[in-house]
């Protein structure tokens, strides 16, 4: 039996022929998607309308993103900026998922007065203009109107320097504040060695809500010049001369008064650490041992044009160039580097227990739902010594905790969102043979999360296991009677059926690969258990009951409880791996109006990632100049160069990735497979430079804003009428050319031999 793959088109960003002169960073504007969104749409206001992007200063990946606060606290939702906000109340060293809904997490903030001592993050807070505020990848600066101060922020990954320029006379103050939400925090003061140390501990979200995370935020904060006198607060009550202060249940804090004479300015530098305050020391010192602000900043931006410049993009649209750079910054952020200088990181799911990382770098902050979709398939292009590395951090949180995370944040289990994509990353980079980690010791996690129910009463409601995996392999779907109540997300029975059978056909190849016979016979067959959740009568994804009965009522484009994020519309297209067998399931004509009636009558939702392949789709039933059509559509609709330009959560840089492989010309329908399927490209030119020295251009001739439409293709040269490109030809480097036109080409990559199949017999 064949499985039609419409496969994953994955990645890359748009490469860009730019001149010698120009700077792939500074096209970035890292405000985009901080204000409330111009297209948002959804049952998910007010958290879906914004962007929850922030303009993070440091290095790709890093371990800690250097922030303007504007909003205090580490609540759920809260970003540390907002671009509709008018007051900064300091800078944050931050560890916020970006463009997530979860929270900040052992963070603290530096607030610099003048006059006054105000310690109230609101209080203290200052008046500022975007006029007189930019924001880089690798540098912020903002004028403190109240006060007249000029703000300068660079960093690095585990270390930060700010530079604070005083214009007015009256006394000068620095204050200190963990932004704990549950009140337990340290600071000491050493003003002989002129540091303020301490750490902020962070606690859980999700399962297990409430309780410590095992480890804490750790930093040291570092002064150029001698303090004139110092002390600590305690919410309103203020104290000259104390050293040390702890939190119990009360916003504390430190602060310093400067000396008037020592000049107008000032530097501050900040390490951080997940493991001790001496490591936050060792990591300060390694990354930042001088006081040079202008050599941090020249590093920080080093870093950004080398990670940004692996996709070269040629146009003549300096806004395009925007929205495409921003996005590669976004989908460059996370996963974060979770492992000290010197390689300690505290051990996954533990209490306080500190491992070492010898031979790699240990990650976390996997917003698993999200990003194995886009974000991580773009890696295994750009940099898949990364994904190596994300793998063997996958393994290590597996060994550790015993059983493989479904979706690791704060370096806990979380049993936040549905599916189980840890075997989608790792699945996608076996089956494309990404060196760096074991690949046996891989398997072995993600089958015991495919074949064992977790028995263990404590452990599963921490949030171990697949959630509701009991009743998937005693029906080969989630029955509506399986509430699901061990989750954040509840119920969801249908899109967690339709996703682990995704999941378990990427296993099912893994096993292949492997040489495990018998787990492929078996784990092929249950990625067909999409079927037992799409009604064939009514052609959508439907509740189903343990009896076989289907739900009644049944009103497909409503959002109901048995599906996540979204409504059975958008749901019945989620079979990624079997898109063939989808439209034999449901008729292919059926198939395909219904498709052309989600889009023609604007059931699409871009701003949930859900949907993010469906446009694809069309290319997969041999309509690919819908696909182009549809493309261009969404990325006019959808994005805009300005704060407000994203319709829906950036999520750890899922939104973004997708307009990266838009824009270059093809997208990951199925990572898990080495396929990508072609869209239509966004720029005339881009050139992808890999990791392996070599280059993979994408051209299209005759690109305008009009001609969105591939009339003819080359590969190398050679004519080409497929509808994807595999991950072999583009790490082989070359040139995949189209030729566009105004006019759709229904010929073009129509037949069937243009079609990406796998054999599953």
């Amino acid at each position: 039996m064949k499985l039609y793959l419409s496969l994953l088109c994955t990645l890359l960003l748009s490469g860009c022929s730019m001149t010698r002169n120009e700077k792939y960073a500074d096209y970035v504007n890292p405000v985009i998607g901080t204000d409330i969104q111009r297209h948002a749409r959804g049952d998910k206001a007010p958290s879906e309308e914004k962007g929850q992007t922030m303009p993070a200063v440091g290095v790709p990946n890093g371990m800690t993103n250097w922030v303007p606060q504007t909003l205090e606290g580490e609540h759920k939702c809260n970003p540390p900026y907002y671009y509709y906000h008018d007051e900064i109340q300091g800078f944050r060293a931050s560890h916020w998922i970006s463009g997530s809904c979860t929270q900040d997490y052992g963070s603290v903030t530096i607030m610099p007065v003048t006059g006054e001592l105000k310690t109230n993050a609101r209080e203290r807070a200052s008046q500022f203009s975007h006029d007189e505020e930019t924001a880089k990848p690798y540098y912020y600066q903002v004028m403190l109107k109240d006060y007249l101060i000029h703000a300068e922020l660079t960093g690095l990954s585990h270390a930060g320097i700010m530079r604070f320029g005083f214009q007015s006379d009256k006394d000068r103050y620095i204050i200190i504040e963990p932004n704990s939400d549950k009140q337990q925090r340290y600071l000491k003061i050493d003003a002989k060695s002129r540091e303020v140390t301490g750490y902020n501990p962070a606690y859980r979200i999700y399962q297990g809500s409430g309780k410590s995370a095992g480890f804490s935020g750790y930093f040291v904060i570092r002064f150029e010049e001698d303090f004139d006198s110092f002390g600590t607060w305690k919410d309103s009550e203020v104290t000259t001369g104390e050293t040390e202060i702890k939190g119990n249940k009360n916003r504390v804090g430190a602060w310093i008064k400067l000396a008037l004479e020592k000049g107008n300015s000032i530097q501050i530098k900040v390490g951080t650490s997940f493991t001790s305050i001496e490591n936050a020391r060792k990591n300060l010192e390694a990354e930042i041992p001088g006081w040079n602000f202008e050599k941090v900043k020249k590093q920080s931006a080093a870093s950004w044009e080398k990670a940004l410049s692996q996709i070269a993009v040629k146009s003549s649209d300096e806004k395009k160039k925007t929205q495409f750079y921003t996005a590669l910054y976004n989908a460059r952020m996370l996963p974060r580097t979770f492992s000290d200088v010197e390689g300690y990181y505290p051990g996954f799911s533990e209490n306080y227990t500190i491992h070492q990382a010898k031979d790699f770098t240990y990650y976390c902050d996997f917003s698993m739902w999200d990003i194995y979709r886009a974000v991580l398939p773009l890696y295994s292009i750009l940099s898949p010594s990364l994904t190596g590395d994300f793998s063997k951090s996958f393994i290590v949180k597996g060994q550790q905790g015993g059983w493989l995370p479904i979706f690791p944040l704060w370096n806990n289990y979380t049993a936040a969102m549905i599916g189980d994509h840890g075997i989608a990353m790792m699945g996608d980079a076996i089956l494309k043979e990404v060196p760096g980690f074991d690949y046996e010791e891989a398997y072995l996690l993600m089958r015991k999360n495919a074949f064992e129910v977790n028995t263990d009463r404590k452990s599963y409601v921490e949030g171990k296991g697949r959630r509701g995996l009991e009743s998937y392999l005693q029906y080969h779907y989630i029955p509506l009677e399986d509430n699901v109540w061990d989750a954040f997300h509840k119920r969801e029975q249908v899109s967690r059926t339709l996703e682990y059978a995704y999941d378990d056909f990427v296993l099912a190849q893994v096993a292949r690969k492997l040489g495990k016979t018998d787990d492929y016979r078996t784990l092929v067959k249950r990625a067909m258990n999409y079927k037992n959740v799409i009604d064939p009568e009514t052609g959508y994804a439907r509740g189903r009951y343990a009896n076989g009965e289907w739900v009644e009522p049944f009103e497909f484009d409503k959002f109901v409880d048995y599906i996540c994020e979204g409504t059975p519309y958008h749901y019945t297209w989620y079979v990624p791996h079997d898109v063939n067998g989808l439209m034999k399931h449901i008729g292919k004509e059926r198939f395909r109006t219904r498709l052309d009636t989600f889009f023609e009558k604007d059931y699409y939702w871009h701003g949930n990632e859900p949907g993010h392949h469906i446009p694809y789709l069309f290319a997969l039933a041999g309509e690919a100049w819908k696909t182009q059509k549809w493309i261009h559509n969404i990325l006019n609709r959808e994005y805009y160069p300005t704060p407000d330009g994203l319709s829906g959560n950036d999520d750890a840089g899922q939104m973004s990735a997708w307009l990266v492989f838009s824009m270059v010309g093809f997208y990951p329908v199925c990572p898990g497979m080495p396929y990508y399927v072609i869209g239509s490209p966004g720029f005339e030119e881009s050139i992808i430079t890999l990791e392996n020295g070599k280059k993979f251009k994408v051209e299209a001739k005759g690109y305008t804003e009009e001609n969105i439409y591939i009339q003819s293709a080359t590969l190398n040269g050679q004519p080409y009428n497929k509808c994807y490109i595999l991950h072999e030809d583009i790490l082989k480097g070359g040139t995949l050319s189209f030729v566009m036109g105004n006019t759709p080409n229904k010929q073009w990559a129509s037949g069937a031999d243009a079609m990406p199949y796998v054999t599953t017999e």
